[in-house]
């Protein structure tokens, strides 16, 4: 078993853990069952786009690295105008609308952790990619942003009982109805997002080697 990973970073996508993977100087250890870099005490694991493989790579790091902490880092859209792109917002809840509570039927709802003074809001996590405005705004009533990751990292975080933080940076609205605009927009704000998680995320953890 790895020993020393005092925190673990769970993304989606190498083409938003690009500039993480760089910043801190990560080496890859790994391909398979997931993709991971890490050094003396973070490890940063690519999970896969949706649910199960964010739940699966979760699982795969508590029960085999045995973090202190995990953080979901990634881009989120919006379910109504208003915000900018790049924005960056702390979640304080996530809502699982396709995915009712099989006793209450009311969305499964989940509650990560939280850093004192950062702008929070609700994230609605879907299994699939929701880009048509008028779904949007139906979901705009639960959530304010919308991916396909955060509730399921939560979920496995609170059965392993790990503390779990999420961030995510907003990459696309309502006016942007093509996947191509998503790629072009994370692209353009990943970098600001890493040096937000170095600068401003990183102090308040004063413990963890990150």
């Amino acid at each position: 078993m790895e020993k020393d990973i005092v925190t673990a970073i769970v993304m989606a996508t190498m083409l938003e853990a690009k500039p993480f993977a760089l910043g801190m100087s990560l080496r890859q250890t790994r391909e398979i069952p997931f993709r991971l870099f890490q050094n003396d005490g973070i490890l940063l694991i690519i999970s896969g786009i949706g649910k199960a493989n964010a739940a699966m790579a979760t699982a795969y790091v508590c029960l085999k690295y045995k973090p202190l902490c995990i953080f979901n880092l990634g881009a989120a859209g919006t379910t109504h105008s208003g915000y900018d792109l790049g924005e960056i917002f702390h979640i304080q809840k996530i809502v699982e609308l396709d995915r009712p509570d099989l006793k209450t039927g009311k969305p499964c709802v989940h509650k990560p952790d939280l850093l004192a003074g950062f702008k929070t809001t609700i994230l609605a996590t879907s299994d699939r990619a929701v880009l048509d405005p008028k779904e949007r705004k139906a979901i705009s009533t639960s959530a304010d942003l919308i991916d396909m990751e955060g509730g399921s990292v939560v979920q496995a975080c609170t059965t392993f009982q790990k503390h779990c933080y999420l961030f995510k940076f907003v990459s696309d609205t309502p006016d942007h109805t093509r996947d191509q605009d998503i790629v072009d927009h994370i692209r353009l704000y990943r970098k600001k997002f890493y040096d937000f998680f170095r600068d401003s995320v990183r102090p308040m953890l004063p413990g963890l080697d990150i």
